[in-house]
């Protein structure tokens, strides 16, 4: 009996449960579906070691917490329900049923609501997790040779627990909804009367403008200040305050003017008079007036949230994108190896700092007056993988290593001096040109371009494929790996002909271009050169230069597996590098191609869909809320609608006025988080291009549009809900 009076409320009240339920249906859906990307990662044909593991568990651990937050959408979804509830639950005791028959009803009621939507949900997320594969794969560039149908056990288990929890949580709820509230309160519940309370609309405009203000101040001195992430350590702290500053300002002028919008817009459209007396205009107004004065914290709340998660799927996927596109470029070799040599700064730092070296040891540590050849110096002992422990097994690079060269960096000043010749704010300068922002706070005017040997440059040309580039003995070439911003400064100081001045010697340009395919000195996630000098082997012999770094970069004989290659020399501990009994520098960073393709593939992966996976439910939570506001208003005003109908307001007038008052509520705070990001967006597309051109296009695009239609969806299902509530208040009978 009770499940079947259970089941024909669920039908009946279909309307009301229809929010809650397309939640759920997207919570389950999302749960599903991301947790089978251990499954999408090895159907996609992407073999590197550990990624399925590594994001399966990342993404699992944030389920967890991003269940926390559907949960909190759960419970504010079930008040509604229970708001519009309470009269029927009143008139089932007032006819004689316990306290305890009405909960019983309620948990099955919420038993079937749940159900439905976790089969509707897991069926969605089945289907999307077949289509999400695609999209991994496009995401890591490989092809999909076998791809076969799916189902995950542990992405279902997963949201099986997450959906337990939530209905538990909503179930208890309920049930203490029902035994704590009076019967009269129940009865009553629909007949206590709107309140309708506006603010003094001068002293709201005048709140409206300061916000405005500080939002407008805040925004300016973002463009002009950026992020703090490339101050130098002296000025980080400093950085750090104005950005917490900022931050605060667009925080505060942001719930300040949604605190002022109810005067502002009252005073704006009544300026409008053939607009305010038109229709239906003045009830819309003073109704949203009265509603904004309510929620304006949560508006401000919901439009930042919209802005975290707008900016963060944004730069997320574009920044991953950006570092996928160059990944060939800045790992050109199988294998490299760096060689940091002293310099002045870093012994008096070695040799200073008592804990970190034995005397035995800094005694043997010299300044480095010339390069030393790592070919030959690359040998020692074997290791193993986890504790680092020596396997007594002899290691040398000779063993797998087919065509090689060094390349040498030095500093562009004279031993022991400590004024670079060739920086990129001297270079600004002779070019009329403002130095980037990439360089603000910098240690680039310190360090100043490296400066490196031709012949180097040309053998590293040879073994990719390249024709070496002629360069005189008064002639210099510019080169960076990093594309963007830095390589168009570059090549723009070259073909406007500048000349440079290295150890008293005027140098004029080689070529017109700075070379960016073949400039990488190291394999790297982001680029190993920022600028590099390539002058003549003479002229570079006679000017006596502060070596800085050298790096060793290798290609595998011809027909060796990479793999048993990498496995061979990955785990070595090298011994000391000494020349007549002293140590001219430390070894550096050794990485393998493949090593690094791993690496950036896991950060993409993992940038991409942690961007994608809490935007979403963000935007959702943005959206619930505000449905939920927009119904439980609309539930709270039935009788204004009624009385409207009742004095010859037509139908289409009154669903105009509610999609007029929805429409506010929606894209007010979907605007100003739009501003929010705009703005974001371009101090991070100017900080990005130091290494490419960020594009939100293709991808990003794509899914940044799926989280506008998941949003506008909302606003579609709150209007179809609101217009049949207030149908049905229209054709009960007004009585008080």
């Amino acid at each position: 009996m009770l499940c079947k009076l259970a089941w024909g409320n669920v039908r009946r009240a279909g309307r009301d449960y229809l929010v809650y339920l397309l939640t759920l249906t997207l919570g389950v859906t999302v749960f599903y579906a991301f947790n089978t990307i251990s499954m999408q990662v090895d159907i996609a044909g992407i073999d590197e070691e550990g990624l399925a593991q590594v994001m399966g568990s990342m993404l699992g651990d944030l389920t967890y917490f991003l269940a926390g937050v559907m949960a909190f959408l759960m419970v504010y979804a079930n008040n509604f329900i229970m708001k519009r509830r309470k009269k029927e639950f009143g008139l089932y005791q007032v006819l004689g049923m316990g306290r305890g028959r009405v909960a019983t009803i309620m948990a099955l009621e919420t038993v079937i609501v749940s159900v439905v939507a976790f089969v509707a949900g897991i069926v969605l997320g089945v289907g999307l997790s077949q289509l999400m594969t695609f999209f991994t794969a496009s995401l890591f560039k490989t092809q999909i040779a076998n791809f076969h149908f799916f189902f995950s056990m542990h992405a279902f288990n997963l949201t099986l627990v997450c959906m337990l929890v939530m209905f538990v949580l909503t179930l208890l709820l309920n049930l203490r909804a029902v035994r704590r509230t009076k019967l009269i309160e129940l009865m009553g519940a629909e007949r206590r009367n709107e309140s309708i309370k506006t603010r003094n609309p001068w002293i709201a405009i005048a709140i409206f403008v300061v916000g405005a203000v500080l939002v407008g101040v805040a925004y300016y001195r973002l463009l002009r200040d950026g992020f703090p992430l490339t101050a130098t350590d002296s000025k980080l702290q400093e950085a750090m305050n104005q950005f917490g500053i900022t931050t605060a300002m667009v925080t505060v002028g942001t719930f300040a003017l949604f605190w002022g919008l109810s005067g502002m817009l009252i005073k704006l459209l009544q300026s409008l008079r053939g607009v305010y007396w038109r229709g239906l205009n003045m009830f819309t107004v003073r109704q949203l007036a009265a509603k904004v004065n309510t929620v304006c914290f949560s508006m401000g709340v919901i439009a930042m949230l919209l802005f975290l998660a707008i900016t963060s799927v944004t730069c997320g996927m574009s920044i991953a994108n950006v570092m996928n596109e160059n990944l060939e470029r800045y790992n050109p070799v199988d294998v490299s190896q760096t060689y940091v040599y002293y310099t002045p700064d870093t012994l008096d730092y070695y040799k200073g700092y008592k804990g970190y070296v034995n005397p035995s040891e800094a005694d043997r540590m010299v300044l480095a007056d010339t390069t030393v050849d790592l070919y030959p110096a690359w040998h020692g002992k074997g290791k193993s993988a986890d504790n680092n422990d020596e396997t007594g097994k002899k290691v040398d690079i000779a063993d797998v290593a087919g065509e090689h060269v060094q390349i040498d960096s030095y500093l562009s000043y004279p031993f022991g001096g400590s004024n670079p010749s060739v920086t990129p704010s001297e270079m600004c300068k002779t070019m009329g040109e403002k130095l980037p922002k990439a360089f603000g706070g910098s240690n680039a005017d310190t360090m100043g371009l490296f400066v490196t040997p031709a012949s180097q440059y040309n053998k590293l040309r040879q073994m990719m494929g390249e024709e070496p580039v002629s360069i005189g003995r008064d002639q210099y070439l510019l080169t960076c790996d990093m594309g963007g911003e830095l390589v168009e400064l570059y090549t723009k100081y070259m073909a406007d002909g500048h000349a440079l001045t290295l150890g008293g010697h005027t140098l004029k340009p080689a070529t017109d271009k700075s070379d960016e395919d073949t400039a990488a000195i190291a394999n790297s996630a982001m680029g190993s050169n920022p600028g590099t000098v390539v002058v003549a082997d003479e002229l570079l012999s006679q000017l006596n230069l502060q070596p800085y770094s050298s790096s060793l970069l290798v290609n595998y004989k011809q027909g060796m597996d990479t793999t048993e290659a990498d496995e061979s020399i990955k785990y070595t501990l090298l011994d000391n590098l000494l020349v007549d009994g002293k140590e001219p520098g430390v070894w550096g960073t050794f990485i393998t191609r493949s090593e690094m393709y791993t690496q950036a593939a896991q950060m993409n992966g993992l940038i991409s869909y942690l961007a994608i996976y809490i935007g979403f439910v963000l935007v959702v939570a943005c959206a619930e809320i505000l449905s939920i506001q927009q119904l439980s208003n609309v539930a709270d005003g039935s009788r204004s609608y009624r009385v409207l109908a009742q004095i010859g307001c037509d139908d289409r007038q009154i669903r105009h006025s509610v999609m007029a008052q929805q429409a506010v509520f929606f894209l007010f705070p979907l605007a100003v988080g739009l501003a929010h990001s705009f703005v974001a967006l371009k101090v991070i597309i100017e900080l990005v291009s130091i290494f490419g051109n960020m594009s939100i296009g293709g991808t990003v695009g794509l899914t940044c549009a799926i989280f506008l239609a998941a949003y506008g969806g909302y606003f579609l299902v709150t209007y179809l809900m609101s217009a049949g509530m207030v149908q049905a208040a229209i054709a009960t009978r007004y009585s008080e």
